[in-house]
């Protein structure tokens, strides 16, 4: 399954608001099949802040490991918020090219 992160706006930030949109994917979560991947698709994003990206993609990464694949970007904002992320977490998100 491919999520655009668009569909929750152009401009995350907060923490607030990424727990309201992981709590908004909950449903579609739940849905996932168990040998399904999850593609996170940063396109369309203006700016991405590392609160909202903690409250929405964390919580995915440690539920999905290995099945959580973020398409490339070539958004600085996305890119330096991903660092900071893994680097928080201690774990490595798996990038799919485009």
């Amino acid at each position: 399954m491919k999520v655009k992160l668009e569909k929750f706006g152009t401009t995350l930030i907060s923490r607030e608001l990424g727990s309201e949109a992981f709590k908004a994917f909950q449903p579609k979560l739940v849905a996932l099949p168990p040998d399904e991947e999850l593609e996170i698709d940063f396109s369309g994003v203006l700016t991405l802040s590392p609160s909202w990206a903690d409250e929405f993609l964390s919580p995915l990464l440690e539920r999905l490991g290995e099945r959580l694949a973020l398409l490339s970007s070539d958004n600085l904002s996305v890119q330096a918020t991903l660092k900071i992320l893994q680097e928080a977490n201690k774990r490595q998100f798996k990038f799919s090219p485009r």
